[in-house]
């Protein structure tokens, strides 16, 4: 998950980048290179955005862009759709929502 936080200055939010956003913002990027299927990316990007819409009260304005980086082995999860692909899919991006919720480190 990469993560660009948004700067406060009196009632604006004022981004790092050329837009602003007072809200949280949420991509997700599956490249066809780790999933083959059209099923499959459709299935971790609407996941992607479910639970982003959980955690949106407690996550800090920013704009969030979750990544798949690896493919789910076909070995494990032979259907392009099943519950068991669902189950590991969204365990990942939970995972990485609550790990945007602890406080960012400042940078020495």
């Amino acid at each position: 998950m990469h993560r660009m936080v948004l700067e406060t200055s009196g009632t604006q939010a004022a981004p790092r980048a050329s837009f602003v956003v007072n809200s949280l913002w949420v991509g997700a990027m599956v490249p066809k290179r780790w999933a083959r299927r059209a099923v499959t990316r459709n299935l971790i990007k609407r996941q992607v955005y479910s639970v982003a819409r959980q955690h949106e009260a407690l996550l800090p304005a920013a704009a969030y862009l979750v990544r798949l980086r690896s493919t789910f082995d076909r070995l494990d999860f032979r259907s392009a759709r099943s519950d068991a692909l669902q189950t590991a899919v969204r365990g990942e991006i939970e995972q990485l929502f609550n790990q945007a919720l602890r406080p960012l480190k400042a940078v020495a």
